[in-house]
């Protein structure tokens, strides 16, 4: 089972950016995924939740209205798209996969997901 992450860089306030999640090894019609990040000095914090059932989609709410995921099924790749970034975005981040359910209540904790990949870093600066 491999996750990749990718897509992070150097951008400014206000930009945008997608980070993608490839992922093989598991099926991912049959793969929830979670999206993290870890800025310098805090804990991982989790940042948004795909289901494999019915579409259904959990965000911090911190970042409701700024973040959306999506996923494309024939390339088994999970995408962040991040818009109207802010300084305090900057920070690694990482896709989570598992196989169980998760729910609005426990998605954002890190031991619910089984697989991790290897962080990619997003730095938001003038």
């Amino acid at each position: 089972v491999q996750l990749q992450a990718s897509g992070g860089g150097l951008v400014q306030p206000g930009a945008s950016l997608r980070l993608s999640c490839a992922v093989s090894g598991l099926p991912l019609n049959r793969t929830n995924i979670g999206w993290f990040r870890r800025a310098p000095g805090k804990e991982r914090e989790g940042v948004s939740y795909s289901s494999r059932v019915n579409g259904i989609v959990y965000f911090a709410d911190s970042l409701k209205g700024r973040f959306t995921m999506s996923r494309d099924y024939a390339k088994t790749t999970v995408y962040l798209q991040m818009n109207s970034l802010k300084p305090e975005d900057t920070a690694v981040y990482y896709c989570a996969a598992t196989s169980n359910s998760l729910f609005s209540y426990s998605w954002h904790l890190p031991q619910g997901y089984t697989h991790w990949g290897q962080g990619t870093l997003v730095t938001v600066s003038s």
